[in-house]
């Protein structure tokens, strides 16, 4: 479930990063491919942060007009194809799906401006 402000929604979500794994997915986001960065952008992913707890915790935090829409159109990039093929192995429990596909939105139960 998302929750919308001013016509944006809001997503949060979480995944779980394998704990051997954190420094490197700490530095593979340090350099984020700026074509990866471009697609985000162009697909609507706005005020896009990730959150990595010490344990491997990845929380997720976005705002765009239309979650379901923004994830088919990053599917629809080539680089979110390479992209994702290379994080795949940093996440626990994956059955054989890409991370983009395991964002499974949180409720909301609480916001204030």
């Amino acid at each position: 479930m998302t929750s919308k402000q001013n016509g944006k929604q809001r997503v949060c979500f979480m995944l779980q990063v394998k704990p051997d794994r954190l420094e490197e997915y700490r530095l593979r986001h340090a350099a984020v491919w700026p074509d990866m960065i471009e697609a985000l952008q162009r697909t609507g992913w706005h005020n896009y942060s990730l959150f990595l707890t010490p344990r491997g915790e990845l929380i997720g935090y976005l705002e765009t007009d239309n979650f379901q829409l923004a994830q088919k159109q990053m599917r629809d990039e080539p680089v979110n194809a390479r992209w994702q093929s290379e994080m795949k192995d940093f996440f626990v429990e994956t059955d054989g799906k890409d991370p983009d596909q395991l964002m499974s939105p949180l409720d909301e139960v609480f916001h204030i401006d």
